[in-house]
């Protein structure tokens, strides 16, 4: 797609703010629709328009892109009263970029398919600072054709990119199974932390050495920091947010008859942070729970 075409975008949220911003940089034009139009102005300053309804931001031919919080949000901008699929049109693409159940694409994907449109999967793997830098991972699913119709504007928001084959909700479960092994960890590094607290050992201490000798990647040193910080706001992944996509794997597990026992162990951490008032907070106030489980302040 040449840059001199307009992107639709809906979503501009945390992630997809900095997304549709690194996709003005690369010079494309957008059409921008969100629910709440203050999240909108950063995007116009730097050029975008902006409509008001979803369907506005589609044409016959084009690529719409959404970022949006979970199925219930995707269905209604696509298919509702002023949703997408009433003007998608021959060869028009849509990329969803939602965390959404597997289910929504492949139940999407058909009716895209009935107006002549193409609907990919294209989940990512990232914080707000992986999207505003463009290094987030990315897992594409859907039909080859519109794959490589698309991968130059996929390669403006993301460091590298997985192809999970044609079944159009593929994607979404690398994507589940990849944040069920984020918050897995979490709990790990924060369950850690804590053993090595009470036994008067330092947080930070015990985190650097632990990355240095044995876990030397990003998830362990970006979320160790925060961890060991005790730092839970402000949030760059809610814990709302992370609890949805939990369920959302517990459900795929289950109808695939796929027993998940550390989710469920999670499923319980979740509500916990929930039902105490930190579900805006970030994700790693799983070290929250932790530590107050263990008798400590934070």
């Amino acid at each position: 797609m040449s840059v001199d075409q307009t992107i639709g975008f809906v979503g501009t949220g945390n992630m997809g703010l900095p997304m549709a911003e690194n996709l003005l940089k690369a010079g494309y034009k957008l059409k921008v629709y969100n629910r709440t139009k203050a999240k909108m102005a950063p995007l116009v300053e730097r050029g975008a328009g902006t409509v008001e309804h979803p369907a506005e931001v589609a044409g016959s031919g084009g690529v719409v892109i959404t970022m949006l919080a979970d199925d219930a949000a995707l269905k209604e901008v696509t298919l509702g009263p002023h949703g997408l699929i009433h003007s998608l049109g021959p060869e028009s693409i849509h990329i969803s970029m939602s965390t959404v159940s597997p289910a929504a694409s492949r139940e999407l994907a058909p009716l895209h398919r009935e107006v002549s449109a193409y609907y990919l999967a294209a989940t990512v793997s990232g914080r707000p600072e992986a999207a505003a830098a463009a290094s987030l991972g990315i897992y594409l699913s859907g039909e080859a054709t519109a794959k490589a119709r698309v991968l130059d504007i996929l390669h403006k928001l993301g460091r590298h990119i997985s192809d999970c084959g044609e079944d159009p909700g593929a994607a979404n479960v690398v994507k589940l199974a990849a944040n069920f092994m984020l918050l897995s960890s979490i709990e790990a590094f924060a369950e850690a932390l804590t053993f090595a607290e009470k036994q008067q050992l330092d947080r930070t201490a015990v985190m650097n050495m632990l990355c240095d000798n044995l876990f030397d990647c990003s998830v362990f040193r970006n979320y160790g920091r925060l961890l060991a910080a005790k730092a839970y706001e402000p949030a760059g992944f809610k814990v709302r947010l992370a609890f949805k996509d939990l369920r959302l794997a517990i459900q795929s597990g289950e109808s695939a008859e796929t027993p998940m026992p550390f989710a469920d162990a999670l499923h319980n951490r979740m509500i916990s942070l929930v039902a105490t008032g930190k579900a805006d907070w970030d994700v790693s106030a799983i070290g929250r729970g932790v530590a107050e489980q263990a008798g400590l302040s934070g």
